[in-house]
């Protein structure tokens, strides 16, 4: 089948409920979707099921890109590979010591134990300066001893950790080749190849976490890869990186740490995406799936992105992620008394399996979803995702009445509503979280909640922050999956260079840039995709001497047929005070300015479908296909509800009223309303006669 045959591109995204798939055909301009529920502990069935609902000859995909959450959850569960690890005399133990900080930041003890056992913390002789001298070259056969006493303990997977490698790594890689010509599988990290980075423990952790993830990684996506092609797929199979971009999987098993934030970071990619084409260039994102409520801020139609986050506490990544505030509570978080008598929301969920009462797989605690079975919310004769055909409302009311209502003394519609009042309340703390507390004003933000569960919750946000208005994407609950198909080749490199700059070798520097740039461009030579266009960009981390803390510095440079033209000292001058003057509000006059690492991200822009395509026709009348009764407040409405998809540009509808679809169900309380806007996106505002 020739490469124009090849029309279609499939985006899949694993959360912890449903395995969300996008299927776009780009030679008829359509799209189709699916929801199944996820499969454990073997993530790839629920993929390929996903897949196999709307894709029968897998010869006709042209790209399949998969948003995983394979790494996080094995981080999070603690079930990643038995790994060792190899370090300088003397540093076996700056894993477990970190920053010396606590769970509990007011607490008096907390206990943190580091992914690997100290016993696998094997150490060695060599040191290297900061300066990148090296005072003692590194015993080799010291290195093979410990990678056979590792081998002989049953690791599958080690980390070579060297003090002052990103200075010169010329010590951790002759000890990298010794432990490669003994190690059986292709699972060694090193230090130097992760993170080049200044500050030990960063470097190591993020390091130590990729090679317990490899095994895992690796194995999980292999086992992927090889279904698809047995299925007849030859295109291109690339993954999603947790800032956003997407890589090919043969980088993906070799950095598994950067997929630590990959499903959710897909769903921010989209919600830019399609927020900027409907007009909405400031966004907050709110992404409920079955476990969690993730949130993101979109400013001037960018993603915010962070150099490092803690996956949990002590698991640090040093990486490129897109931010994102995850708290628990997803349509399948367990709602529950304390000991108080306070009402609490997660962050325990009941995920696929069991899932929600209501489902009627075994669980008997009471979640987000079966307050909204309860409240009339969901329909329980058309439940989404596939799984079952009907969704069980008195067991869901007898759990509501025996774990929340007797307790706090609530009939079962008010303690249904309470759950409610909670979940939101969380999930608006949250959205004050990126908005707010970091200066910006929500009132000037448009809201996009997407997910399964995060179409119900839209008008509550609305009501609890005072965002104006809400836009629901056309296909909220694979919003992710839809990320997938969008999302770029990215790959990002950094270098601690530590220079002065008024004394700063500008040619040493474009050095750098100029092998990141062509390490950038090789990468994306090697991917079998189109790229519309290719983009670097440099940041660097700069502060005044002395100082601890750095500022992100981005400056202009131009790259001539991959060449790079070095920046001159001016520039990065005036770079450095205006990056400085915004964060700080005024420079230090006298202080002397210094370089600590450079930062280079090499983009190929994939080719972006019109989101019109998608939009239904225009013209034509909305006719409720039923009327239910729904609970607000303390009483019963009779609503209207809608089938969405069939719904015509330009519709619009007075609450309340709920709009159901395959992969979602959209709610629009009684003093909102909604209009469906030229991309099939449902807007949400007040109604302006009880505005």
């Amino acid at each position: 089948m020739s490469a124009q045959e090849k029309s279609r591109m499939i985006g899949v995204d694993v959360g912890g409920t449903f395995t969300d798939v996008f299927v776009l055909n780009e030679a008829e301009g359509t799209a189709a979707v699916a929801k199944v529920s996820t499969t454990r502990p073997d993530q790839s069935g629920g993929f390929l099921d996903g897949i196999g609902q709307q894709v029968q000859d897998l010869s006709g995909i042209s790209v399949v890109v998969h948003g995983t959450t394979a790494g996080t959850n094995a981080l999070l569960e603690r079930k990643g590979a038995k790994t060792g690890v190899i370090s300088t005399q003397g540093l076996r133990d700056v894993l477990e010591m970190r920053r010396r900080d606590r769970p509990r930041t007011w607490g008096l003890r907390g206990d943190f134990e580091p992914v690997v056992d100290r016993r696998n913390r094997l150490e060695v002789p060599e040191r290297t300066l900061a300066s990148g001298e090296i005072r003692t070259p590194v015993d080799l056969d010291a290195v093979r001893r410990a990678a056979r006493a590792l081998l002989d303990d049953g690791c599958a997977a080690v980390s070579v950790l060297f003090a002052n490698a990103y200075a010169n790594p010329q010590n951790e890689q002759r000890a990298v080749a010794a432990v490669r010509e003994i190690w059986p599988n292709a699972h060694v990290s090193a230090s130097s190849e992760i993170l080049p980075e200044i500050r030990e423990f960063e470097r190591f952790s993020t390091t130590a976490l990729n090679a317990y993830l490899q095994p895992e990684v690796s194995g999980y996506l292999g086992r992927l890869e090889e279904a698809l092609k047995k299925g007849g797929f030859d295109g291109e199979f690339m993954i999603v990186q947790s800032n956003g971009g997407v890589m090919g999987v043969e980088t993906a098993c070799r950095l598994p740490v950067r997929t630590a934030l990959s499903g959710p970071a897909a769903g921010v990619i989209a919600a830019a995406y399609i927020a900027t084409s409907a007009g909405f260039d400031n966004v907050i994102t709110g992404d409920m799936g079955g476990t969690s409520f993730d949130v993101s801020l979109i400013a001037e139609g960018q993603s915010m992105l962070s150099p490092q986050t803690a996956i949990d506490f002590g698991m640090v990544v040093r990486a490129p992620m897109i931010e994102i505030t995850t708290i628990g509570a997803g349509g399948g978080s367990i709602a529950w008394v304390d000991r108080g008598g306070l009402l609490n929301i997660g962050p325990e969920s009941a995920g696929s399996d069991p899932g929600p009462v209501a489902y009627g797989l075994g669980n008997d605690r009471p979640t987000v979803t079966d307050a909204n079975v309860v409240l009339g919310r969901i329909d329980p004769d058309n439940p989404i995702g596939g799984k079952l055909t009907r969704l069980d409302v008195e067991a869901a009311k007898d759990a509501i009445d025996a774990h929340v209502g007797q307790p706090l003394k609530l009939d079962t519609l008010a303690a249904a509503e309470a759950i409610l009042r909670v979940a939101n309340s969380r999930m608006a703390g949250a959205i004050r979280l990126v908005s707010i507390e970091r200066g910006f004003d929500p009132k000037t933000f448009a809201f996009m909640p997407f997910g399964g569960g995060g179409a119900l919750h839209a008008g509550a946000m609305l009501a609890e922050v005072g965002i104006a208005r809400a836009i629901v994407p056309r296909y909220p609950g694979v919003t992710s999956a839809m990320g997938c198909v969008i999302a770029d080749m990215r790959q990002d490199f950094v270098q601690t260079i530590n220079m002065l700059v008024a004394t700063a070798d500008t040619q040493a520097l474009c050095g750098f840039m100029q092998a990141h740039t062509d390490q950038g461009m090789a990468l994306l030579d090697a991917a079998r995709t189109t790229f519309e266009a290719r983009e670097v960009s440099f940041e660097l981390d700069m502060a005044y001497v002395g100082q601890t803390h750095t500022v992100a510095v981005p400056f202009s440079v131009v790259v001539e047929n991959g060449r790079v033209i070095p920046p001159t000292l001016a520039q990065i001058e005036m770079a450095f005070d205006a990056a400085y003057r915004a964060t700080f509000g005024r420079l230090l006059q006298g202080g002397v300015r210094r370089i600590l690492n450079l930062r280079s991200a090499v983009t190929g822009k994939r080719p972006k479908f019109d989101l019109s395509t998608l939009a239904p026709a225009a013209g034509g009348t909305a006719t409720p296909k039923a009327h239910r009764r729904v609970h607000f407040g303390d009483k019963w409405h009779d609503t209207a509800i809608y089938d969405r998809l069939a719904l015509p540009t330009g519709t619009s509808i007075d609450g309340p009223a709920i709009l159901e679809q395959p992969d979602t169900t959209v709610l629009i309380e009684p003093h909102l309303c909604g209009r469906v806007d030229s991309f099939g996106n449902t807007i949400i505002e007040p109604r302006k006669d009880t505005a």
